[in-house]
């Protein structure tokens, strides 16, 4: 049988992987795998970085590869068969990876290695990945004695099995749900677009009347518009119990996942969790991004309680959870006569995406073609290559941006393959990026919102990252960095979506072409900042959440981990949250991944707090000034993690980062 998961193929044949290729795949790039590592640690060769380093990052690369092709599809195309299988898997090769830190030989070597006049003598970066294994193999428990090798092995095999129960939870969890309203009375207040959508879907479902789903889409038009607010009340408590109970219940799911992460640092040595995963990030501990959060909090608190007194004088009657975005949405339109849905004709999705191309192809020297031919994992997905000013190809990437039943929410950027250098350059990277967008109905184009354009622009940052990076060690390559430093090449996109200049390439009506009025964008630049504390605060109350489970919950003492959960959600929320939310059970970002953004939530903040201060070098010099986007390209986007992070910053704007430029931004500082 042919099975397409055993060799890295450029073009990833999608079409031809089944749920029945898998497991014979990955058993047998597992014992290829186990071969050349029983291969390396029985050399009797003298260490050098070829055998040793060079040997270590090539034995994972075609299992990581296929783990990661098959762990991409159960995200995009999940099938009941594909999530059996790769369920099926993901233990073995998670117990795989993580013994190889654990291997005494392997251990060895490396130091062996890191003894010799070549490790020595070895470049900047390739020194940096030397230093960073050893660390790496420290971290993960490689001085550990033989006992406790075996515990954190086994506790690295049940936190890869429960985090991705948790995930799969979450989605079927989320497509449970479905609200079907059959009387057109009860769409009061919806916008157009929505209420076509919403016809089309119940369409497709054989269903009368009008379908509402928990997807992003469905879900924020009802939050936002629909004058109902009891369908609004039970849209809210679907969303916020998701997997908090039932067949999807992610309750034990969770405590055991923080009991083993507390148990792991207790092994390795450290207070918690978070100084664990921290120590490698620019935040280094746990008690600086502590010091972070609390600083912004006390920033933001006296705009955030004069933003809720505002909203409740507005209302003029106590304002609930499923209120909050409908009064507010009232509000912005009598204070600054906006309506976000006045934008959507202008921001049709090909509009917007040949504009965001047009955009990096002026700053960083590139340019970006559409691929035809290339096997995908469905028909709504395209392809595209990306050149350099030399026409030498950098990378290609698939573009997969609007909701299906069988693809998990939210929106990502994932890396498939990573080029390596050869004699000519480098070999292209590819990547992907994913999205549940507005979509397309039978009588008009995907129509977005201003927040979904940012969204694009935001995950494709991070796809720039990924492939323009011309970093020799893989491992050092692209993204694969700090993750208090991942999110600056994904949030500076945002802003250009605020710039005239930026604007009148892709915001342009669908029908008229004509560019956003000045009177419209006026508006939405002066709305921007609407309310801007309670989205701050809304962000600061995730990162505290997942601080305190990770250093300061201890399930003994406390309450429940939901009760503890919305204790801490509650003093950063503007409203009384009911007694029984449960968001934390489908807090993907924490719990979807043995590590994942576990005790890293704030690093959002922190990477804005960087992307606010880097963009004020665009804004002085030029937002498509060429050589400033290729200082940015040259420092940034291309280094990967061949240097500290804030190395890297101070090479593009010549000074340490500036911790008042995000509250100036925000209109929370003068």
């Amino acid at each position: 049988m042919s099975n397409s998961l055993t060799e890295i193929q450029f073009d990833i044949p999608f079409d031809k992987i089944r749920a029945d290729h898998v497991e014979p795949a990955i058993d047998q790039l597992l014992a290829e795998a186990r071969s050349s590592l029983e291969a390396l640690v029985g050399s009797k060769e003298v260490p050098t970085y070829a055998n040793t380093l060079g040997a270590l990052e090539d034995l994972r690369e075609k299992l990581s590869h296929a783990i990661g092709v098959v762990g991409h599809l159960e995200s995009v195309a999940t099938h009941s068969e594909l999530r059996a299988a790769y369920n099926a898997v993901q233990p073995r090769v998670s117990e795989f990876f993580s013994g190889i830190p654990l291997n005494e030989g392997v251990w060895k070597r490396i130091r062996a290695f890191s003894d010799t006049a070549e490790a020595a003598a070895l470049s900047p970066v390739r020194k940096r990945f030397l230093k960073k294994t050893l660390d790496d193999f420290r971290r993960s428990g490689a001085e550990l004695k033989p006992s406790q090798k075996q515990r954190l092995l086994e506790i690295n095999v049940e936190l890869t099995k429960l985090t991705t129960k948790f995930s799969e939870n979450v989605l079927d969890a989320t497509n449970a749900f479905q609200l079907i309203i059959e009387d057109q009375d009860g769409l009061s207040g919806l916008p157009a677009s929505a209420v076509e959508a919403a016809r089309e879907d119940a369409e497709r479902k054989g269903e009368r009347g009008w379908r509402f789903t928990l997807q992003a889409p469905s879900m924020m038009a009802v939050m936002t518009y629909l004058d109902d607010r009891l369908v609004r009340e039970e849209m809210y408590h679907a969303f916020a119990l998701r997997a908090s109970g039932g067949a999807f219940d992610n309750t034990e799911h969770i405590a055991r996942i923080l009991a083993l992460r507390r148990e792991k640092a207790e092994l390795l040595e450290y207070s918690d969790f978070a100084d664990l995963v921290l120590e490698d990030r620019m935040a280094k501990s746990g008690q600086k991004a502590w010091r972070f959060v609390d600083d912004l909090r006390s920033r933001t608190r006296g705009a955030f309680d004069e933003e809720n007194r505002e909203l409740e004088e507005f209302s003029g009657t106590e304002v609930r959870p499923w209120d909050l975005a409908y009064q507010a949405e009232k509000l912005r339109k009598e204070r600054f006569d906006f309506d976000e849905e006045d934008l959507r004709p202008y921001f049709p999705y090909e509009g917007v995406l040949r504009g965001m191309f047009e955009i990096a192809q002026r700053l960083f020297g590139i340019e970006i073609r559409k691929r035809e031919g290339v096997p995908t994992w469905d028909e709504a997905v395209d392809a595209y290559e990306v050149l350099d000013s030399d026409e030498s190809h950098l990378g290609s990437f698939y573009a997969d941006y609007f909701p299906r039943e069988n693809k998990r929410g939210g929106a990502w950027m994932d890396s498939l393959i990573t080029g390596e250098r050869r004699d000519d350059g480098f070999s292209p990277h590819l990547g992907v990026n994913c999205g549940n967008l507005t979509p397309p109905t039978a009588g008009k184009p995907a129509l977005l919102t201003h927040r979904e354009v940012e969204t694009i622009f935001h995950e494709f940052g991070h796809l720039l990252h990924h492939l323009l990076s011309r970093v020799e060690v893989k491992s050092l390559a692209g993204t694969n960095v700090a993750w208090d430093w991942v999110e600056l090449p994904s949030q500076i996109m945002e802003n250009w979506c605020w710039e005239r200049e930026a604007l009148d390439l892709f915001a342009r009506h669908y029908e008229t072409g004509e560019p956003i009025p000045e009177e419209l964008l006026d508006k939405m630049r002066r709305a921007r900042n609407f309310r801007s504390a309670n989205a701050q605060m809304r962000q600061l109350g995730f990162g505290t959440l997942d601080l305190a489970l990770h250093t300061r919950f201890n399930p003994k003492v406390d309450s429940n981990v939901i009760d503890y959960s919305r204790d801490i959600l509650q003093a950063h929320s503007p409203v009384e949250l009911p007694a029984n939310h449960a968001m934390v059970t489908a807090f993907t970002h924490l719990f979807s991944s043995p590590v994942g953004y576990g005790a890293g939530y704030y690093s959002y903040k922190w990477s804005e707090m960087l992307d606010a201060d880097a963009f004020t070098r665009f804004s002085r010099e030029g937002i498509f000034n060429a050589e400033t986007g290729d200082s940015y390209r040259r420092s940034i986007l291309e280094q990967g993690n061949s240097a500290e992070p804030e190395e890297l910053f101070r090479r593009f704007m010549g000074r340490d980062p500036d911790a008042e430029a995000l509250l100036r931004r925000l209109g929370l500082a003068a």
